[in-house]
């Protein structure tokens, strides 16, 4: 026992990275020397669920909620039971359990006893909307916890996310970065909505949306300000103390500012950046010359390929000998796309390389034919893999037919080896080009 009047058991449980067998092992220990265990209390009064509870401990929660109940209403000599412990400390998974285990009493119906608002706030706040919205129906004060949505609401999955999330989502066996960060940012937002709704349906004061309308306009919340406007239509005609509205407002805090020697922060950030823009135009410029020369390679090689067709021409009439054969009309129609493909996706990089590098070609001409030229250069890969299987298996399939399995399977080897090195390279730049911008929205959609 120590100073304090902490046992063994109340060190293990403050200890946050215990696991749960090793945590049932020492409670079974305990019990089988007859020793005081779950009900021991320090010289503060708290017993093992309250240690618990300070430190965010939720695998030892749930053990001891599950052998004493009981302890989940005991108090401290502060007079603070293990739930108050957990929301003080801002721990809101442990909070959420116990609380989902606690009889509600007559005080806790009137609210006088769990204000989550703070906790929730601070879960808000911290991009934590799972653990916010799970603690829903304890929110006692939806002024703040509206005011703190409209901080910090998250923006909704664009276009592109939205389908590599379709595409992927169904595909246990591959997972990447990109599409966990996309279905991580789809559920924050579902969440952040479903929180706003509720909060919303327990707000019915002019005074409160307002407030949060105003603020969501200064942060360019585009989505809180709908979903306030649906559910609060006269939200539209709210004015500030200065009698603007929520559009005058919106372009008040979207008017360029200029500092004390009269630049404005695209001036700025001109001149602070200008390594930024060399170092811009190097990189591009290496990264189009590696491709322009893959794409050259493609196209002589796919081109001679055209011209000397597998198995020959006949010498009667000059056409292909495998004329009839399924397995040449995939040799043809892949040789040509890829043939067409990767002269396209050489023109873009040589456009490039001629490129004149200025600072708004960054913005979105030179990433689009970046783009064009990596989706054609993929495209043409993959069918000159498609033909070159289809010649082997022109010219080896006579008498062994089971040679389309390797042929097929090698195939994919080189195709699945680019989508993993390129692909992330590719969202990124659609991402960073057609998405959502941290300095206002691209689009030229009108507001609502």
């Amino acid at each position: 026992m120590t100073i304090n009047g902490n046992t063994a058991l109340h060190v293990a449980v403050g200890t946050t990275n215990n696991n749960r067998e090793f945590l049932d092992n020492m409670f079974d220990l305990a019990k089988k020397h007859d020793q005081p265990s779950l009900d021991m209390l320090n010289s503060e009064g708290s017993n093992l669920l309250h240690v618990a509870a300070i430190v965010g401990n939720t695998e030892a929660a749930k053990i001891l909620v599950k052998r004493n109940k009981g302890l989940l209403y005991e108090k401290d000599n502060e007079g603070q039971t293990p739930v108050n412990r957990a929301l003080s400390n801002m721990h809101s998974d442990t909070f959420i359990y116990l609380l989902d285990h606690y009889i509600k009493t007559r005080d806790m119906e009137k609210g006088g006893l769990f204000d989550s608002s703070e906790i929730i706030v601070n879960a808000i706040s911290s991009k934590d909307y799972e653990s916010a919205y799970k603690m829903r129906t304890h929110i006692w004060d939806p002024d703040t916890v509206l005011m703190a949505i409209a901080q910090n609401f998250p923006p909704n999955v664009n276009f592109l996310e939205r389908a590599i999330i379709c595409l992927f989502s169904h595909v246990p066996i591959v997972t990447f970065k990109f599409v966990e960060a996309a279905q991580r940012k789809e559920k924050a937002y579902h969440d952040a909505e479903q929180l706003l709704h509720l909060t919303c349906d327990s707000t019915r004061t002019s005074t409160t949306y307002n407030n949060a309308i105003f603020e969501a306009t200064r942060q360019n919340a585009v989505e809180f300000v709908k979903k306030i406007v649906s559910e609060f239509p006269n939200a539209i005609w709210s004015t500030n103390k200065d009698g603007h509205n929520i559009i005058q407002y919106a372009v008040i805090n979207r008017s360029e500012k200029k500092n004390s020697s009269k630049e404005t922060p695209q001036m700025v950030f001109t001149n602070e950046h200008k390594n930024l823009l060399i170092e811009g135009e190097k990189w591009m410029k290496e990264t189009a010359q590696s491709y322009t020369i893959t794409a050259a390679l493609i196209t002589t090689i796919v081109f001679a390929a055209a011209i000397t067709v597998p198995g020959g021409n006949k010498q009667e009439n000059g056409t292909p000998v495998f004329t009839n054969n399924a397995a040449f009309n995939v040799f043809a129609v892949s040789d040509a796309i890829s043939f067409f493909t990767s002269v396209t996706s050489l023109l873009m990089f040589l456009s490039i390389l001629t490129a004149r590098f200025t600072e708004q070609d960054f913005l979105f001409k030179l990433p689009t034919q970046l783009i064009v030229g990596l989706a054609n250069l993929f495209i043409s890969t993959t069918a000159m893999l498609v033909a070159f299987g289809a010649t082997l298996f022109l010219v080896f399939s006579q008498n062994n037919s089971w040679i389309l399995v390797p042929i097929a399977a090698l195939t994919c080897l080189p195709i699945t080896s680019f989508v993993t090195l390129q692909f992330p390279l590719i969202y990124d730049l659609i991402s960073a080009t057609y998405g959502r911008s941290m300095f206002g929205k691209k689009s030229n959609a009108p507001f609502y």
